[in-house]
């Protein structure tokens, strides 16, 4: 176990764990697995000003608020980090987290980069996981594949993972890269990683 882990055990906190990566990467597959497999480790739930869609149920999904009642959030600190992201905004929300951290419990969080570097700055001895596509081919074959996406919109999608994992790079704040090209060795080698942390 490293230096930090034996730390962590002995104050019975828990970890703040971080997933990004571009679209179809496989970052929500990764979190579900994680979720069922490693004991004690909870969803971190955003809140949004984006409308709820009929699949989302408000408090699991997300937390929907007004743009005001965000902004005001904003402004006292409530979110870890925070972004806009097509006309929406999304937040992290502190307290919650810290609550979880405070009981031992592992809280995971799926962000983008963009928040990723809020979060390294906020929470240090956060654990933070990039999550790569094998090749650009299998990223395009992945997002082919998803259900409702416009020829334009796999375009734009393409366009802006190759911006997400340039910006991933060059912003120093991940200390993991993971290539997920088999799904069940991918998840096997995030659990090594947080065992090791």
């Amino acid at each position: 176990m490293s230096s930090s882990g034996a730390e962590r055990e002995a104050t019975g906190r828990g970890r703040l764990i971080v997933i990004s990566g571009p679209s179809g990467a496989g970052k929500t597959s990764i979190c579900r697995a994680l979720l069922a497999q490693v004991p004690d480790t909870v969803w971190s739930v955003s809140v949004t000003t984006r409308a709820p869609r009929k699949s989302d149920e408000p408090g699991t999904s997300y937390e929907f608020v007004s743009r005001e009642a965000f902004e005001r959030l904003e402004r006292d600190g409530a979110f870890l980090e925070s972004a806009e992201y097509v006309g929406n905004k999304y937040g992290t929300p502190r307290a919650p987290v810290e609550k979880s951290l405070r009981e031992g419990k592992n809280v995971l969080l799926e962000v983008d980069v963009q928040g990723g570097v809020q979060i390294a700055r906020n929470m240090p001895e956060s654990v933070r996981i990039f999550v790569l596509p094998p090749n650009a081919a299998s990223l395009r074959a992945r997002l082919e594949g998803r259900d409702g996406d416009a020829k334009e919109q796999l375009s734009k999608r393409l366009a802006e993972s190759d911006g997400e994992i340039a910006a991933a790079h060059e912003s120093g704040c991940y200390q993991h890269f993971v290539v997920n090209d088999i799904l069940d060795e991918t998840i096997e080698n995030v659990k090594r990683i947080l065992a090791d942390c």
